[in-house]
């Protein structure tokens, strides 16, 4: 079963690696029950572009490894991260890195970005 967002942006959060509360680290935290809402203005760019940076600086080079792995798979175990030299925690960030970016660009496209994301 998965876990979708949907709204101004759509997606699907990665299963087992992302949690629904993933926006929350680009500056504005979800209302709960069974959705998170979320509301980005264009007030909430800058904090957004900044969490966004210290993603790609904190996994580096590791973003074209993790790019250049999923041009090559369509998806992933263990096995294949271990081989790949490639960690879990750098597969999350590169999860929040792909939603930060949709988020950025839903806010420099509309002035804002609202989508409710599944819990």
């Amino acid at each position: 079963m998965g876990r979708y967002y949907n709204g101004d942006i759509e997606g699907k959060f990665w299963f087992g690696i992302q949690s629904s509360n993933s926006a929350d680290r680009f500056g504005v935290t979800g209302n709960e029950p069974a959705y998170l809402d979320y509301w980005f203005e264009e007030d909430n760019l800058e904090d957004v572009e900044a969490e966004i940076k210290r993603i790609e600086e904190s996994l580096g080079d590791k973003i074209k490894i993790i790019e250049d792995f999923f041009e090559e798979n369509d998806s992933y175990n263990d096995e294949k991260l271990k081989k790949a030299d490639i960690t879990e925690e750098e597969i999350s960030e590169f999860a929040d890195l792909e939603l930060g970016i949709k988020i950025r660009d839903c806010i420099k496209e509309n002035g804002q970005c609202s989508f409710q994301a599944e819990c």
